[in-house]
């Protein structure tokens, strides 16, 4: 079976058929008549094939901080649906924010021949050059590289910071709070300075610096800095908390001195992790995951097949509270 009779049966031309196969872009109803005709015929693309004449395999990296996260989980499935869809597998790599582990990975990813990588970046200096320099498309996912001209995937992260804050003031909590991850990462300044403008607009930027505390992404990290800003002389009201994991240990150090939302304010990135927390008393800003991911994987997919414009940004929404 070849794409010529795939072509032949979906009324198109063979190149179409490789460019739908490839990830390319294509109008929506020469993907129907290929994918209808493929699956008619119980097509299979020639893998072997196609890494001899490209010099690449069938296979993407996913590349990703913390597995553990159930939102990188998430974005690994909107990595692989629309991967899969186009005929490529995905090897999906966890770094654990360890710049060293993910340059293993990338190095990896060259010499496998992968088609291309999807990176959600360690910390600001990760380094993609050697992939870009064996012209291996590379898209960044959640954290943009700034060290590098690569398509990249991000939500609004300042405006979601802002969001959040404004939601505690107006709900009548006066000393809002922030505890973000790690001051390398670029969505941890984000979130923070979008806090930040909102908290130095309600009550002045004096008090803003002993409000904010760096912590790691992780449910210890929130745990600990929870319990260090409720011991200040003049502890918080509320915190805007950066991430999901954080905002669970945030919890246990809150349940420490017998408080909880809503008499405490809490305003989380993402889901929480953990079902028995519920959500009653929590703003949720909704980070879209499964979306990021998707976007991620279109954009990649878009190179693979060709695509050669300039490097582009596409932000998504994370303003939604619930």
């Amino acid at each position: 079976m070849t794409i010529y009779e795939v072509a032949a049966r979906a009324g198109v031309s063979a190149s179409t058929v490789s460019r739908v196969l490839n990830g390319a872009k294509v109008s929506a109803e020469s993907e129907r008549l290929v994918r209808a005709a493929a699956e008619a015929l119980a097509f299979t693309p020639n893998r072997t094939a196609r890494r001899l004449r490209g010099h690449s395999s069938a296979v993407i990296g996913l590349i990703i901080p913390d597995i553990e996260n159930p939102f990188f989980t998430a974005l690994a499935r909107g990595v692989e649906n629309r991967a899969r869809a186009a005929g490529y597998s995905v090897v999906l790599c966890n770094t654990d924010e360890d710049p060293d582990r993910e340059a293993t990975y990338l190095d990896i990813a060259v010499a496998e021949h992968m088609a291309g990588v999807i990176l959600a970046p360690a910390d600001d200096a990760s380094d993609v050059s050697r992939l870009v320099a064996h012209s291996r498309p590379v898209v960044a996912v959640d954290r943009s590289l700034a060290r590098a001209d690569v398509d990249a995937v991000t939500v609004d992260n300042r405006a979601g910071g802002r969001s959040a804050a404004e939601s505690l003031f107006a709900a009548g909590y006066r000393r809002v709070a922030c505890i973000t991850g790690p001051s390398s990462v670029e969505t941890a300044q984000l979130r923070m300075a979008g806090w930040r403008q909102a908290a130095s607009r309600h009550t002045g930027s004096a008090y803003v610096e002993e409000l904010l505390r760096y912590a790691d992404y992780r449910v210890e990290g929130g745990r600990q800095a929870m319990a260090e800003l409720l011991e200040l002389p003049d502890p918080p009201d509320a915190a805007v908390v950066a991430n999901n994991l954080m905002a669970a240990g945030a919890l246990d150090a809150l349940d420490d001195v017998g408080l909880a939302p809503p008499a405490f304010g809490l305003a989380v990135f993402g889901d929480l992790p953990f079902a028995s927390f519920g959500r009653r008393g929590i703003r949720v800003v909704d980070v879209p995951a499964r979306e990021l991911g998707e976007a991620a994987a279109a954009l990649l997919l878009d190179r693979i097949g060709g695509d050669a414009s300039p490097a582009r940004t596409v932000v998504l929404r994370a303003l939604e509270q619930r």
